[in-house]
């Protein structure tokens, strides 16, 4: 993903240097091509270079209006937060500085954020009420900027795999040079450890090009169980014990495999940690195939599920309705965003509506306050539902509920989010 950012872009977002804000001048559509990609918020991206000094993070007055900028590191850690919820939305400086670094920080910056590794992703997202809100989100991003304090020397580019290495062992050797380059926490450097047997740890040449059928099978079979030991936990058996049918999966602590290095706008307690270090490998693998560079929970909630009310897969052969008694509680605002089965991604189709929230003209509420969402490949027929609608894809889909800013209620679990329901048989 850095790479392709660097160099080729991604998606609305244009490349961009090291140290550069890559903005998007649209919210996303299917062409970005991006695991559950936001179409609630106008995306930034920025891959920092730390390895020449400490840079300078410039933000702007947002008066009031909600943006954030989540800063992770080479292993997916979010380790820094600065917005709306964590720092407020008056314009500012803030500096980051690199791993070790020991210098003077200079009067008038907000606060200083440290850097676990040397390379950064940061991810800036500032909510857009719609295509006619775009002029006031792209002035807001005109003023994110980045700029360097030193003139030290900085990297020339990423770490480079060895082009010797076969295309089936190509994930290992990309994996080694980038552990050689940015090393673990020192918590995790001892279960790092277990992978010297497997080439992973060792420096210089790579021992993928001269590897024998034992490691080559040993590796691939431990490549194929591991992809598939992931896709496993992303998804739960409707079925299992206490799992009421097409209940949501909303887990708030997703993204807590964090346990190091918790910085500006973080929380730093044991309630957003997991407990058992070795478990949280397995929560990284999944954070990083649902929702990759997903917030903590405290910044924003997803919930999503794959089955109806009755434990069936969703379908675009059929059509549903979800049903909010009461508005999501949140400080913020709220979505639904439609994605297909298993790629995770946008769903193509003639409205241009990816997803729908409080955001959303002309949603129809019932008079008690309570709202019916229609979730079908075909227009509902009925103009408040059409108001209503999430188009669908042919095949089986996933919809995310986004809670911006979540209340108390979301995070303890006692706010329920109802199974959708089925309501008309197969098409046609």
């Amino acid at each position: 993903m850095v790479d392709a950012f660097l160099h080729k872009g991604f998606g609305a977002l244009p490349a961009a240097p090291f140290n550069t804000f890559a903005h998007s001048g649209e919210l996303a559509s299917p062409g970005a091509h991006f695991v559950s990609v936001n179409n609630d918020t106008v995306s930034s991206v920025a891959q920092l270079d730390l390895s020449g000094g400490p840079l300078t993070l410039h933000v702007p007055d947002t008066g009031g209006a909600y943006y954030v900028l989540q800063f992770v590191d080479v292993w997916s850690n979010n380790f820094a937060y600065v917005g709306r919820r964590a720092t407020g939305t008056a314009k500012g400086d803030w500096l980051i500085v690199p791993p070790g670094w020991a210098g003077a920080v200079p009067d008038g910056v907000s606060g200083v954020i440290d850097a676990p590794t040397s390379l950064v992703t940061v991810v800036g997202r500032t909510a857009c009420d719609g295509p006619e809100d775009l002029p006031r989100v792209q002035a807001l991003q005109r003023q994110f900027t980045l700029s360097h304090r030193d003139s030290a020397p900085h990297r020339t580019g990423l770490p480079t795999p060895d082009a010797g290495v076969p295309e089936e062992l190509r994930f290992f050797e990309e994996l080694r040079v980038w552990m050689a380059d940015f090393p673990p926490s020192a918590g995790d450097q001892a279960y790092q450890d277990r992978f010297q047997p497997l080439g992973l740890l060792e420096e210089g040449p790579s021992p993928y090009v001269p590897a024998g059928p034992a490691l080559v099978q040993a590796l691939k079979e431990g490549l194929a169980r591991g992809k598939a030991r992931v896709e496993a936990a992303t998804r739960p058996a409707p079925e299992a014990d206490g799992v009421v049918p097409g209940a949501w999966e909303a887990n708030p602590h997703l993204f807590d495999y964090n346990l190091d290095h918790l910085g500006v706008g973080t929380i730093d307690s044991p309630e957003w940690k997991i407990a058992d270090r070795e478990a949280s490998y397995l929560v990284r693998a999944v954070a990083a195939r649902t929702g990759l560079w997903g917030n903590h929970g405290y910044e924003a909630v997803y919930a999503h599920t794959f089955h109806d009310s009755g434990g069936r897969p969703l379908n675009g052969a059929h059509t549903y309705v979800l049903r909010f008694e009461e508005r999501p509680p949140v400080q913020a605002f709220w979505s639904v965003t439609m994605y297909d089965v298993p790629g995770c991604h946008l769903v193509e189709n003639p409205a241009g509506r990816y997803s729908i929230g409080d955001r959303t003209p002309g949603l129809v509420y019932a008079a008690d306050g309570s709202l019916t969402l229609y979730l079908s490949k075909d227009r509902p027929a009925d103009p408040d539902a059409a108001a209503n609608w999430l188009p669908a894809p042919d095949g089986d889909f996933r919809p995310m509920l986004r809670l911006y800013n979540p209340e108390q209620a979301v995070l303890d679990g006692s706010h329920v989010i109802l199974p959708i329901e089925r309501v008309e048989a197969d098409r046609g």
